[in-house]
């Protein structure tokens, strides 16, 4: 077993503390650790950190993630030089880990999810791991929904196949990309139709056969780079090999066209920490359900405010008699807004690009 990380994304319904210089998965936000740090220290826990694979988008993220997490292997963080979505991103760590090793099976995560408890999360990988092994299958996990998500993907459950280890797996009979809300509401209400929360176990070979099949320019691409893997001009190649590929997601490229996909049912919970609102449903909450995320507890005052997220970078703030609000201050920008409308803080990062207000992205 290897694990990739996929620590990409910008993460823009987190502004003003997510930007292109930090995004979202570099940001102290649960424990004092950053998303990226968590996620690696769970692999850890079933997984050397020779086994352990990142793609990442730039060099600068390559470094902070060395800072972050010293244990990581410098090799296994691989630099995209230009970002091309998802599928490219799996396909690129994959022909790194078949390097390694043949017969892989590829642990696949972003680096900005939150799972609890870890152990189930951990014992439902390796269940997922033993149903695909030495098998022509790919697999999904399926999330329980809790509420009709329109920003998701659904997964529909099928017949039973096998259980591992007490662990259930049926045949994936549907993908369905970000349904309409009426929609989304039936799939809720059917108990057949999952979240696709994008964690993926496949055979490395498995999947190089996928991308063979059906994107075929992904996979000449990942041929070339296989070739020059180690040498001189490695990054040259891979430079101009993602020239030509295209900005597409891994559900697109393969997901919704495979005909060999299995699928689990997760026994944990899970969130992607898309906004403010999922930041703190996931954080541990003072007596009147707010949640204060500062180094200095002294620099927020609170008086009969209740159900708030409060993030100071520094500066008092002293808020009064104010419910479910999103109050955000960095050195550059202050956020207010309602929890419920935590969704549309990316409008304000459209805005702010349509201005080319470069020094506030």
């Amino acid at each position: 077993m290897y694990a990739l990380i996929v620590v990409g994304g910008g993460g823009t319904r987190l502004w003003p503390v997510s930007k292109i210089s930090s995004p979202k998965q570099f940001l102290k936000l649960f424990n004092n650790q950053t998303l990226t740090q968590i996620t690696s220290y769970r692999f850890n826990k079933i997984l050397a950190w020779e086994k352990i694979f990142a793609v990442t988008t730039s060099e600068e993220y390559k470094k902070e993630i060395l800072k972050e997490v010293p244990e990581f292997i410098a090799k296994n963080i691989i630099v995209e030089p230009i970002k091309r979505n998802t599928a490219a991103a799996h396909a690129l760590g994959c022909v790194y880990i078949v390097q390694k090793d043949s017969k892989a099976i590829i642990l696949n995560e972003a680096a900005d999810h939150l799972v609890d408890p870890q152990r189930e999360y951990l014992k439902n990988l390796l269940s997922a791991a033993k149903a695909v092994f030495d098998k022509d299958l790919l697999l999904a996990i399926g999330i329980k929904p809790t509420y009709p998500n329109v920003g998701y993907g659904y997964i529909k459950l099928g017949e039973k196949l096998a259980e591992y280890d007490g662990k259930h797996v049926f045949k994936l009979d549907a993908f369905t990309e970000k349904p309409e809300l009426e929609i989304a509401k039936k799939y809720l209400a059917s108990g057949k139709y999952f979240w696709n929360g994008n964690q993926y176990v496949w055979g490395a070979q498995t999947f190089l056969k996928a991308l063979e099949k059906y994107a075929p320019d992904i996979a000449s691409g990942m041929k070339l780079i296989a070739g020059v893997i180690g040498e001189k001009k490695e990054k040259e190649i891979i430079k101009e090999v993602y020239e030509k590929l295209p900005d597409i997601s891994v559900d697109y490229a393969v997901s919704e066209k495979a005909k060999n996909f299995i699928m689990i049912v997760a026994d944990y919970g899970w969130t992607d920490i898309g906004d403010w609102k999922e930041v703190w449903e996931n954080s541990p909450k003072d007596h009147n359900g707010n949640v204060v995320i500062t180094e200095n507890s002294e620099k927020v005052i609170n008086i009969d405010t209740t159900d708030a997220l409060i993030h100071s970078d520094g500066r008092l703030i002293a808020a009064i008699d104010v419910d479910n609000l999103i109050i955000v201050d960095t050195e550059k920008a202050l956020l207010v807004c309602s929890k419920s409308h935590a969704q549309s803080v990316k409008k304000i990062v459209e805005f702010l690009k349509e201005k080319n207000r470069k020094d506030l992205l």
